[in-house]
């Protein structure tokens, strides 16, 4: 059966595919409804009043985590790279050792609603916020990039949708339901959301996983050499003379590549622990420990989600093949639905499909209030307003905010739509961990840290970020690139973390030797490290 021929053989039943994501919407929307009765406070509305544990929290990490890049992006990068695209998997789940070890319980010790109320406790408020707020709204933003092209990816598949205005109109449904949730739920709508979502999630996947396996006997080795058998025979020279198990399919070519591989690496291992949306979820729990624990379940959810994106991405090879995931409408993103649809039929199609565009809106809704959050919190409140602002106006701020977001979200979605979406997300991970993660770690660890140093790391990485990646071959000169059109890519890596993030810590380290050798506050330096590394102090400061 030729790819069309298979898409449109999704769509023979469209009401029923559709009729689950409608289900699933109207379910998650009545929970969300429910949720935002309570949503009395500033606390209620950004962080859920902390009444979550450590369990739910860490499924709902989980449910943050594991976005479309995790199921669609690995799943392909797999069935067509092999070992290469398996780099993704173990980047992103290595991650969350340094956030556990180094932030995660001295950020809910020292924090109360964002980010930046950590790295402006004992610097100058205003500048370091504003900075802070900047930064978490661009890794936001391009965040969203990525969920919003998986959905136009998921949805050309599902219904064989070819045009770019089709799939255009796609993204912008989700971008509206994902604006409706935040509007509505605030961060505990969010939360459920992201729960039920990560269920579903990790249940379809284990699901499919089984039924690979099931396939071939329960042998690893069968699918792999099947899948090798496969990529052998395919009709793209490139793609046929690979071998499924040995690095370099994708990187490994030339010493740029090379290059290219250690600086993804980099991105993805220490982009995690500087990722506003995961670290604002630590904000959600009542204590320290529960902080801790939430950790340790995400670990343990996702490091299952992640092997099991082994089975499926070259169960995927083995059994579509990789001429067919390229061939079809969404390109590698395809993979999963279409081993999916060989494996269980339109039934698991749309069931798998519609899991996928849960994932998509659980995601894109915690990004949107993570980001909104920020501004209203940090931007409006504290700075514009000299911390004058009452919470309903810091609620109603987020909300305003939501939409202008959502809608930016909808525009960058459709211009990055067709990219994969796993290397979109490491782009969003290179500027969480140049312009967040130094100056995280030197506020927490470093008495002599200051406001100039803060602004220079912060600034330098967020900067250095986003000007290697608009004059990348990720942006143009190839036909794969945002706008392959164009011709403007003068530094050779698509992901400039090896550059960028070794700047911002450097950066960090000058700015506060020019900034002065000494601590501006040495009282509030001894009561942020007294806070993050005991928690005393921190309830206190947390009920006012």
């Amino acid at each position: 059966m030729s790819t069309h021929h298979l898409a449109a053989g999704t769509v023979g039943e469209p009401v029923a595919n559709i009729a689950i994501f409608a289900l699933f919407v109207a379910v998650t929307m009545v929970v969300v409804i429910r949720a935002s009765r309570n949503n009395a406070t500033a606390a209620d509305y950004f962080t859920g009043g902390r009444g979550f544990s450590g369990p739910q929290n860490g499924i709902a990490i989980a449910g943050d985590y594991l976005s479309a890049a995790s199921f669609l992006g690995i799943a392909g990068a797999i069935a067509v790279y092999g070992y290469d695209g398996f780099l993704y998997s173990i980047g992103f789940l290595v991650a969350w050792l340094v956030a556990l070890l180094l932030v995660a319980e001295m950020l809910r010790n020292t924090g109360k609603f964002t980010m930046a109320d950590v790295l402006s406790f004992r610097l100058r408020e205003r500048p370091v916020r504003t900075a802070a707020a900047l930064s978490t709204l661009t890794v936001s933003l391009f965040y969203l990039l990525a969920q919003m092209a998986g959905a136009g990816g998921l949805v050309a598949l599902l219904l064989d949708i070819e045009s770019k205005a089709g799939q255009s109109l796609v993204i912008a449904v989700v971008g509206v339901l994902m604006i409706v949730y935040v509007l509505v739920g605030g961060m505990k709508g969010t939360t459920w959301v992201q729960i039920i979502k990560a269920v579903l999630l990790i249940a379809g996947a284990a699901l499919m996983t089984v039924m690979v396996l099931a396939k071939f006997g329960f042998n690893l080795s069968d699918i792999l050499g099947s899948a090798q058998q496969a990529v052998s025979e395919s009709t793209n020279k490139a793609v046929a003379s690979r071998d499924v198990l040995a690095p370099g399919a994708q990187y490994g070519a030339n010493e740029t590549s090379k290059l290219n591989f250690v600086s993804l690496g980099l991105a993805l291992v220490l982009g995690t622990a500087g990722l506003p949306h995961v670290l604002m979820r630590f904000y959600t729990v009542p204590t320290a420990k529960e902080a801790r624990r939430s950790v340790v379940w995400a670990i343990g959810l996702i490091g299952a989600f992640y092997l099991f994106t082994l089975v499926l991405g070259y169960g995927a090879a083995a059994i579509v093949g990789p001429d067919r995931i390229l061939g079809a409408a969404g390109g590698q993103n395809s993979a999963a639905p279409l081993l999916a649809f060989e494996l269980g039929g339109v039934v698991l199609l749309g069931i798998i499909s519609a899991v996928a565009f849960a994932t998509i809106l659980a995601v894109v809704a915690g990004l949107t209030i993570t980001a909104s959050a920020s501004f209203a919190h940090d931007i409006y409140a504290s700075v514009l307003k000299r911390g004058q602002a009452d919470e309903a106006a810091q609620v109603r701020v987020s909300r305003i905010t939501a939409v202008v977001i959502g809608v930016l979200a909808i525009g960058l979605g459709i211009l990055a739509n067709g990219q994969n979406i796993a290397f979109l997300v490491a782009l969003a991970f290179a500027v969480a961990a140049s312009a967040n993660l130094p100056t995280i770690l030197y506020s927490l660890f470093w008495k002599r840290f200051n406001t100039t140093g803060a602004l220079w790391s912060m600034y330098g990485g967020l900067i250095s970020t986003i000007v290697l990646i608009v004059f990348s071959p990720a942006v143009s000169g190839s036909k794969s690139a945002m706008l392959p059109g164009s011709d403007f890519d003068w530094f050779p890596l698509s992901n400039p973390g090896i550059v960028s993030i070794p700047l911002a810590f450097v950066l960090g380290i000058v700015g506060t030797f020019v900034g002065g050798r000494t601590p501006e506050d040495p009282e509030k330096a001894v009561e942020m490290e007294v806070r993050s590394l005991t928690g005393v102090g921190a309830e206190k400061a947390i009920a006012h």
